[in-house]
């Protein structure tokens, strides 16, 4: 596999992107690269959509990812999968959880939620492998852990071995949610079809 540098992490306020992006960031500080990230949180309170950049290398002077050089799209939700697909690279690949959050003008009916959401999202890239990261976090009892499977998929495609993972998202997770997270990560790490 070649080295995964840059990481767009997206989705809805309230998914818990901010946590994961931090749990990247610090995984790439701890493995001996320079990191930086950086994230735009729009109405993030309201379920609004939120962005959150993750960028190493030997020295990294921007945290922000242009548009056609994101490696990997993380996204927690599939519009927001579709929404920030333009950004993924030349053979980068997008992980998305199929989850649907309804934005305001679909709620609302002023438009509709696209049913061909994977046929869209394979005009951006060959590689892309739908997680059903909160119906897993469902099946653990803890929804709030879907961001916990994310970071298992995207862990799962790079050469950073996983103890260091596990060691980050322990220390990044509130002590009565270790547990929790520790399964929905190792449920992530199996969730890629490798082939697909």
């Amino acid at each position: 596999m070649s080295r995964i540098d840059d990481i767009l992490v997206v989705g809805v306020g309230g998914q818990g992107i901010i946590l994961a992006t931090d749990v990247i960031a610090e995984v790439f500080l701890r493995a001996g690269h320079d990191a930086k990230k950086s994230e735009v949180h729009g109405m993030a309170q309201r379920g609004g959509s939120v962005e959150s950049h993750v960028r190493r290398g030997e020295e990294v002077h921007s945290p922000l990812i242009s548009p056609g050089a994101v490696q990997v799209l993380v996204a927690m939700e599939g519009l927001e999968a579709l929404r920030y697909a333009h950004m993924v690279s030349r053979g980068g690949i997008i992980l998305y959880d199929p989850l649907e959050i309804p934005p305001l003008a679909v709620a609302t009916g002023q438009s509709q939620y696209p049913e061909d959401l994977s046929e869209r999202l394979s005009l951006y890239s060959a590689k892309v492998y739908p997680v059903p990261a909160f119906a897993l976090a469902s099946e653990l009892g803890n929804t709030r852990t879907q961001n916990a499977v994310l970071i298992g998929a995207l862990a799962s495609l790079m050469e950073i071995p996983d103890t260091l993972w596990r060691e980050v998202l322990s220390r990044r997770v509130p002590a009565r949610a270790v547990d929790v997270n520790q399964e929905a990560f190792a449920l992530g790490s199996k969730a890629i079809v490798r082939g697909s």
